[in-house]
């Protein structure tokens, strides 16, 4: 690694003890087999994956909606928060079935190795799976060649995300990116000329 990449790394590793927080750590890095997650400490709550969005609502009703606390199971020492006891009763007899793809967080961000973001209510359904975003700009991102960049998403997380420190995956592939890195700016011209193009040419 050369001298700036290393100094660069030793400071972003610095910055996530003192910004990110030991329990950020803790709630992102559970001990089970579905790890990292995208999940936050809330009350007596270590770990509640995407702050408490019913998993699975977008499954049974095609939405993204909050869950509440009085309807909550743990699974693999995370826990999930549900609109209704019939959600909660679906999730328990079969939570797999329910789980978001890379442990909740954007599926663009993890086709370039870095597990973050991830907001609940931006998502999709893609051959009966759910995946999360980071937003409108992220999915559209990641539309621009889906077939391609859930590809790399999966080796990814298979490779190198799934069971990882989720801090430090992610300093490592913000430094040592991948081949196929865009910057935010690059996906956004992206985006913005395939919509030109879908348009006919019109602004």
């Amino acid at each position: 690694m050369k001298s700036r990449q290393f100094k660069t790394l030793l400071l972003a590793l610095a910055s996530v003890v003192v910004l990110g927080g030991c329990g950020a750590i803790v709630a992102q890095n559970p001990s089970g087999t579905y790890s990292p997650v995208n999940a936050v400490a809330e009350s007596n709550d270590s770990r509640v994956l995407l702050k408490g969005a019913d998993v699975v609502a977008y499954f049974a009703d095609n939405k993204y909606s909050p869950g509440l606390p009085q309807f909550s199971s743990q699974y693999e020492a995370i826990t999930f928060r549900f609109a209704s006891a019939e959600h909660k009763a679906l999730f328990d007899k079969a939570p797999t079935k329910y789980l978001p793809e890379f442990g909740g967080y954007c599926a663009n961000g993890i086709a370039y190795g870095i597990p973050w973001g991830g907001d609940a209510d931006t998502w999709k359904m893609i051959g009966g799976k759910l995946y999360i975003f980071g937003g409108q700009a992220s999915k559209d991102a990641f539309e621009l060649d889906e077939k391609r960049n859930l590809t790399l998403a999966e080796s990814y997380w298979k490779a190198e995300v799934a069971g990882s420190n989720s801090f430090l995956q992610r300093v490592k592939r913000m430094i040592l990116r991948v081949p196929h890195y865009q910057s935010g700016e690059d996906l956004s011209r992206a985006v913005a000329a395939a919509k030109t193009k879908a348009g006919g040419g019109k602004q």
